[in-house]
């Protein structure tokens, strides 16, 4: 999640890599690998895409990543506290997901304090179906508290309140959350985004509220 409304930024995705010709492979559990390129621009650059960077590193609780992308929707997402910096993800050695990523992805971390989401949904590709997940859809929404989620793709209308771009990630101080040395930050007060999008490999919470919850397989995702 990165932006302003006057500018814009950019993820570029390489090609998929080549199937290998077995049935299996493109079986139900298994998903189409993408090798995400996400650019850290500069401030001039940086917009209503909300796209900047993110490190495995940066993450309350590190974990190895499935390798399966999930998508996640919320028509607004508000919050306090926000975070933005990036490095790579790591899948388990061996993992048949891989592809010819090498086992990393290069992912968008956006961490956030306090978080409020409407109509949130989440939906996982299993290769002939989806598992999907909604909440939030009434008079009570989803609430996270020490939010932190990995992307490669990021998409809304956004605005910030004290926004700072450029930052070390290691001096990040908005939401409690630090990245390394030398990579691109920014940071802002607070965050509200209309008609979020996001593509995940991986989402912490320390606290994740979700009112209305209802999980099952559709033919579509989010």
């Amino acid at each position: 999640m990165a932006s302003s409304s006057d500018h814009t930024a950019s993820t570029a995705a390489l090609p998929e890599p080549p199937d290998n010709g077995s049935a299996g492979a493109r079986g139900r559990g298994r998903v189409r690998l993408r090798r995400a390129a996400v650019l850290a621009v500069p401030a001039t650059a940086i917009a209503a895409g909300l796209i900047v960077a993110t490190a495995q590193g940066a993450l309350g609780v590190q974990f190895f990543i499935s390798g399966m992308p999930f998508t996640v929707t919320a028509t607004e997402l508000d919050g306090t506290g926000f975070e933005q910096f990036g490095d790579l993800d790591t899948m388990t050695e061996d993992n048949p997901n891989a592809g010819d990523t090498g086992g990393q992805v290069l992912v968008i971390t956006s961490a956030i304090k306090k978080a409020t989401l409407t109509k949130l949904c989440q939906s996982v590709d299993l290769g002939g179906t989806n598992l999907l997940i909604t909440a939030g859809g009434g008079d009570t929404k989803v609430t996270a508290r020490d939010l932190t989620t990995d992307s490669t793709q990021l998409s809304g209308d956004a605005a910030f309140d004290n926004i700072e771009i450029g930052n070390d990630a290691s001096t990040m101080n908005k939401a409690g959350v630090q990245g390394k040395k030398g990579v691109f930050g920014q940071q802002a007060d607070t965050v509200h985004i209309n008609n979020l999008r996001q593509t995940n490999y991986a989402t912490t919470a320390g606290v994740f509220k979700l009112p209305g919850l209802r999980m099952r397989f559709s033919d579509s995702g989010c």
